[in-house]
């Protein structure tokens, strides 16, 4: 697949740390409740953290208790890629950056409402801006 933002391997992991790489460009998941946003609460905007393409909005975030970020819907803007994840022994859809291809984490059907869904993210594939 051809993203807008095309990067070697080599120049992915001259700009992101080791674990961001990992996850980000190698489908990886950090560890659950040791992510910096969590349980973040404040106001701001959910960015890739490989290419900065706005993600989510804190407004669709909630703590699901499954340990890592939670949110019930992503920015319009961010058109989001879902791909089947066979990987595991299980089936689940896979959530990949639509600009650079970032692996971001997974999409479940045991949300709030209104959506019905959970987002449920790595910290590491993003940067949190307050606003």
């Amino acid at each position: 697949m051809e993203f807008k933002v095309n990067k070697t391997e080599k120049e992915w992991k001259e700009i992101l740390s080791s674990e961001a790489y990992r996850v980000l460009r190698q489908a990886g998941t950090e560890r659950p409740f040791k992510g910096e946003y969590t349980d973040t609460t404040e106001q701001g905007v959910y960015s890739c953290a490989g290419c900065g393409l706005e993600l989510f909005s804190s407004e669709n975030k909630y703590h699901s208790g499954c340990g890592w970020p939670s949110f019930w819907g992503e920015l319009e803007s961010a058109k989001i890629l879902k791909k089947q994840d066979t990987s595991h022994g299980m089936i689940r859809t896979e959530l990949v950056c639509s600009n650079c291809g970032g692996h971001l984490g997974h999409i479940f059907n045991d949300g709030p409402p209104p959506t019905g869904v959970r987002y449920c993210i790595n910290s590491v594939s993003m940067k949190f801006t307050k606003t």
